[in-house]
């Protein structure tokens, strides 16, 4: 099929149309064919007030639990879930039933690759059942596709582990993942540790817990080689931390989880399950400093986190639910809600070049006869979430039932493609 995208503004900084505003033809070969003044041609037209277009979008963290949890979701559901959602790319966290950690793992998760929009990078365990103990078999993963080597919603413990593996991956190119949280200081912990955490006479979750990990591993780094890369900071500090590191030449990198941007622990009140997440929803000014941190560079990605759960996982006492929100296709949505209609492009850098740059590949161009993957959005245009438009298999998402501003039109790969069709409430 052929699309005519009118009136586009193009974000793409490696575009020298970045910034204008052109049609768009993109022929039944999946070929930008002109990019220019176009009247007329045989395409499906697609427009909208603020019609806007970059790169297709990359996620480097999500959950489809798949294998093992396929009732909360699954891979086939999660990668058209993550088309509508504007992207092109994930990376699924390794945390299923069972644990990717061989090659056979890695070519299940590559199954659809080539017959869907989006294009999985898997992700393996560091640790035989991400349990922080025996090493996997990580060359044979990465000869099988995989990029990235973590024990994904597990933090790693082991600083033996940690050093091995590190020393291992500057063989093979593959790039360690790690999210900080020591856990000895969050045991029994549901919440940030602050204000309401005590107003609520909740355990709560201090931001050292992070900052130490972060600091632990910045001093391996530096002893081992290699590179290293912390997904979900969620702290003032862990930004300041990072920042510093990178001034100082260490080959760091980090992203953070787009609900991060907007949500904080003042919204726990009322003890609504569905802003149970680890790292936990912080304080504003760690919420304040985070968004400082994509706009001056620090932060090289804004992931989804997305973490599906069911009922019985959600519908309990606060302190005995399980950790997670449904959060890819609000994305866009919390990111428009961040950049306050300020620096949008910045953020969008943050789900195209960005995460690209972290794992070594090439971002795609906007430009005449290269390949197209694109994301379509209107950062005006306002959506309603809930019912059909839901679609993961999952609802455990704060902001079901709300219109939001921030509307995902399709993305396009080659020659496979969605297209968002919102329906009313």
């Amino acid at each position: 099929m052929s699309f005519l995208l009118k009136s586009a503004t193009i974000v793409d900084q490696h575009s020298t149309h970045h910034l204008s505003k052109k049609d768009i033809l993109i022929n039944d070969q999946g070929i930008i064919e002109k990019i220019g003044s176009i009247q007329k041609a045989d395409a499906e037209v697609i427009r909208s007030d603020n019609l806007t277009v970059s790169p297709g979008w990359f996620d480097l963290r999500a959950n489809f639990c798949d294998p093992g949890y396929e009732y909360k979701e699954d891979l086939f559901n999660g990668l058209k879930l993550a088309a509508a959602s504007g992207f092109t790319a994930v990376v699924p966290v390794p945390n299923t039933k069972p644990v990717i950690q061989n090659k056979n793992d890695i070519n299940y998760l590559q199954r659809f690759n080539g017959q869907q929009t989006v294009k999985v990078y898997p992700s393996g365990a560091v640790t035989i059942d991400c349990k922080g103990s025996d090493l996997t078999e990580m060359l044979d993963m990465y000869h099988a596709g995989a990029l990235v080597f973590t024990d994904g919603h597990m933090p790693i413990w082991n600083t033996d582990i940690l050093v091995k593996t590190l020393m291992y991956l500057q063989k093979t190119g593959g790039l360690l993942i790690n999210r900080p949280e020591d856990k000895r200081l969050t045991a029994f912990a549901s919440m940030h540790e602050g204000e309401q955490s005590t107003v609520l006479g909740m355990k709560g979750m201090p931001s050292l817990s992070e900052e130490i990990m972060i600091i632990r591993d910045l001093n391996l780094l530096n002893y081992a080689g290699g590179r290293i890369h912390f997904s979900t900071i969620s702290t003032e500090k862990a930004v300041k931390i990072i920042k510093k590191a990178k001034k100082k030449g260490a080959k760091v990198s980090c992203d953070v989880a787009a609900y991060q941007l907007v949500f904080d622990d003042s919204l726990l009140h009322d003890y609504d399950t569905n802003y149970k997440v680890n790292p936990p929803l912080r304080e504003k000014s760690d919420q304040r400093n985070l968004i400082k941190g994509v706009k001056e560079g620090t932060i090289n990605a804004i992931v989804s986190a997305h973490e599906p759960q069911d009922e019985e996982c959600k519908k309990l006492e606060f302190d005995l639910a399980d950790y997670g929100m449904l959060s890819l296709q609000t994305v866009f949505p919390n990111i428009v809600t961040a950049s306050d209609g300020n620096d949008l492009e910045l953020f969008i850098d943050k789900l195209t070049y960005g995460p690209r740059t972290v794992l070594g590949l090439e971002t795609p161009t906007i430009e005449t006869g290269n390949r197209a993957e694109i994301t379509a959005f209107d950062p005006d245009d306002t959506w309603w979430y809930g019912g059909a438009n839901n679609l993961s298999k999952s609802h455990n998402s704060p902001q079901l039932g709300q219109e939001l501003k921030g509307k995902v039109i399709g993305a396009i790969n080659g020659t496979h493609h969605h297209i968002n069709h919102f329906v009313k409430p």
